[in-house]
């Protein structure tokens, strides 16, 4: 049964991180300025199209490579929040055609917490790198 259930969190984690890591390197490929702007003009400063677009670039590598899933999935999870509010939430849950609804980042808002909430040990590097300090933790917890 554990098995299972990492193996199902596995293919949300990599699935996860791919959509993010492809959402920032397009905001990159795309022209950032271009993202810059249009924040701007949502009254968001245009640093932050920087910082948007570098976390979802870094934190997708990092879920799909299993470094600090938990941590990056809380991240990825106040990203989405703040896209929905700010953004998307206007236009309803499927869009207004104008522009885009806000349930693809309602299905990635309950991805990252599933994460958050879970963890994700299924061929993460987070076990090779921490597997000594983890054994030594189980080990004294069970004294």
């Amino acid at each position: 049964m554990l098995k299972k259930f990492e193996a199902s969190t596995l293919i949300i984690r990599v699935m996860l991180g791919m959509t993010f890591f492809v959402h920032g390197l397009v905001k990159f490929q795309g022209g950032i300025e271009n993202i810059v702007g249009w924040f701007d003009s949502i009254g968001l400063p245009g640093f932050l199209a920087y910082g948007v677009a570098t976390v979802e670039m870094i934190g997708g590598a990092a879920l799909i490579l299993g470094l600090g899933s938990r941590i990056v999935s809380i991240i990825l999870s106040l990203l989405m929040i703040g896209a929905i509010v700010k953004v998307k939430l206007a236009g309803g849950f499927l869009g207004n055609g104008q522009m885009a609804g806000y349930e693809l980042d309602l299905a990635l808002l309950a991805m990252a917490v599933f994460i958050a909430i879970n963890g994700s040990k299924m061929f993460a590097l987070d076990q090779l790198i921490f597997k000594g300090k983890q054994e030594e933790t189980t080990s004294f917890s069970r004294i």
